[in-house]
């Protein structure tokens, strides 16, 4: 019974967060995740955004912070091109937290 209280204290907290997030940053994000890019709710200090994880580079490399995998003019900065298309439509853009995920911020 536990269990399903925090279950349901969790999927509450998930759904009122979805709710609370700006319509430009809920549009990229939207936009980000239906091209699979790896993208986390919530901003690092617990904001009404989201990140794009850097550690999630399975069949795409979306991002990489050591430009290992990432080759010019298909990344800029080590983020590829087509988040950035997406995050500036929407006057957002993509800054290092770590090497292992991305903040997104408005411009």
């Amino acid at each position: 019974m536990v269990d399903a209280h925090i279950t349901t204290c969790y999927n509450y907290y998930i759904e009122t967060e979805e709710h609370n997030m700006k319509r430009n940053y809920r549009k990229a994000y939207t936009a980000l995740k239906k091209m699979g890019v790896p993208v986390l709710e919530g901003g690092d200090r617990g904001e009404d955004t989201f990140r794009i994880s850097a550690e999630d580079n399975y069949d795409t490399v979306w991002a990489d912070y050591y430009n290992e995998f990432c080759n010019e003019p298909a990344y800029q900065f080590g983020v590829k091109r087509e988040i950035n298309e997406v995050l500036e439509a929407n006057g957002l853009f993509a800054e290092w937290i770590n090497p292992g995920v991305l903040a997104v911020e408005e411009s």
